[in-house]
């Protein structure tokens, strides 16, 4: 089991932005534009000279990390190859490593983030089908990755890109993704989507939890955001006055929020405090197939209604907060790995553009490259996962192609001893 995730680096000028833009790596990916800068490094925009498709190429830091830092960081791409043959992850395309920067090829998501798409677009409120749609990609993407032993522990809105208007989504941001079925990472993940068991502060002495029912947790939450286009409380902890009212009452969160007896349901299945009691995914896919409404009404009220229970629920020893509904504002709580200066969050791609036909690489390729095998095409229509990948792959690129170093090998490193094509 690793241990925790180490803080964030001190941000280095090793691997500063600005002066790439334009530079073509392996001779054939030109940085065009910067998506987003972050401690561990910074996204680009890049353009395929040869078949002029767009991408996103993550350019992640080598220097200035201590070996713990890197153990991290090559098993976010670990993690995110292992996972990205399912049609609703963002493919991984290529990796190219140098002296100061690994540089990871990534699909590009026109559209952004599910959180802008419900906070900014509008888009899923009052419209059941097309959330059901697009829930039931996530829960298959999560889904795939649970069942090749890979829990993400950071699920939100602002980690899945999407594309489509909003019809077609990408699971993303493996950074704090771990493989252990049991962890003791306590306060991993953002603070609105964290199970209870994942929020202990004073953990007693081998303290540990379930990955796979935290994950399912925070599916509930994103179900929410999704049907209602806002959080169901700050925090899952009895310091939250809202969840304590929904622990007193399970049917709490139908008084302040449009949901459907059916979906009140599913909640409630969701949200069981005991991770042995919650709902598995398989469960959880059945009984959203089976959902024929989600909410009692098309719209919500502009502001966040006050609680009607709320004086049944409170007593002297709870906090004077009134219990409402938070919106889907950005984080204010604990974000992990914690940072040890501000630096702007290294999250997903601020507006990351997809090539056309999702998961499909580069058909040239230039002598800086191995040869590849052509990806079989995914097939993405709602509920659907992809219909076939490269099966001779034993560990990974996502198209068999690998550049070490652009000529030069890294050693100690995993993907040294990939076989490729």
């Amino acid at each position: 089991m690793l241990p925790t995730p180490p803080d964030s680096p001190v941000f280095s000028g090793l691997c500063s932005p600005d002066p790439r833009l334009g530079q073509t790596l392996a001779g054939q990916f030109q940085l065009t534009g910067i998506l987003g800068v972050g401690a561990y490094g910074t996204v680009y925009k890049a353009r395929d000279l040869q078949s002029n498709v767009e991408y996103a190429v993550k350019a992640l830091n080598k220097t200035g990390l201590d070996p713990r830092q890197k153990e991290f960081q090559d098993r976010e791409i670990k993690l995110h190859y292992q996972s990205s043959q399912h049609s609703n992850v963002v493919s991984m395309v290529k990796i190219l490593d140098s002296p100061d920067c690994t540089y990871v090829v990534l699909e590009y998501c026109p559209e952004g983030d599910l959180f802008s798409k419900i906070t900014e677009d509008g888009h899923y409120i009052g419209d059941d089908y097309k959330a059901k749609c697009v829930f039931l990609q996530l829960l298959d993407a999560v889904r795939h990755c649970h069942n090749n032993g890979i829990y993400h522990r950071d699920l939100k809105p602002e980690n899945v890109l999407v594309k489509d208007d909003g019809w077609t989504v990408k699971l993303a941001d493996f950074g704090l993704a771990t493989q252990d079925r049991v962890t003791a990472d306590f306060g991993c993940g953002s603070t609105f989507y964290m199970s209870p068991e994942c929020q202990q502060s004073n953990a007693r002495p081998n303290a540990c939890y379930a990955s796979a029912p935290n994950d399912v947790w925070s599916l509930g939450v994103i179900l929410v955001n999704l049907t209602c286009g806002r959080n169901p409380w700050k925090r899952a902890s009895l310091d939250d006055s809202t969840f304590k009212a929904f622990m007193r009452d399970r049917n709490f969160l139908r008084t302040i929020l449009p949901v459907s007896d059916e979906l009140n349901f599913i909640l409630q299945r969701i949200f069981e405090v005991d991770p042995r009691r919650r709902a598995s995914l398989d469960e959880l896919r059945d009984l959203i197939v089976c959902c024929s409404s989600f909410t009692q009404q098309a719209t919500l009220p502009p502001t966040p209604p006050y609680s009607p229970v709320q004086e049944i629920v409170q007593s002297p020893l709870d906090s004077p907060d009134v219990a409402d509904v938070p919106s889907m504002e950005p984080l204010p709580g604990l974000q992990y790995p914690l940072s040890s200066q501000a630096v702007p969050p290294f999250n997903t791609y601020a507006a990351p553009p997809t090539p056309p036909g999702s998961n499909e690489c580069s058909p040239q390729l230039l002598p800086y490259t191995y040869a590849a095998k052509a990806a079989a095409p995914a097939a993405c229509p709602p509920f659907v996962g992809q219909t076939g990948f490269l099966p001779s792959f034993p560990v990974w690129s996502r198209c068999g192609q690998f550049v070490p170093h652009f000529n030069i090998p890294r050693s100690t490193c995993f993907w040294n001893n990939v076989v490729v094509y």
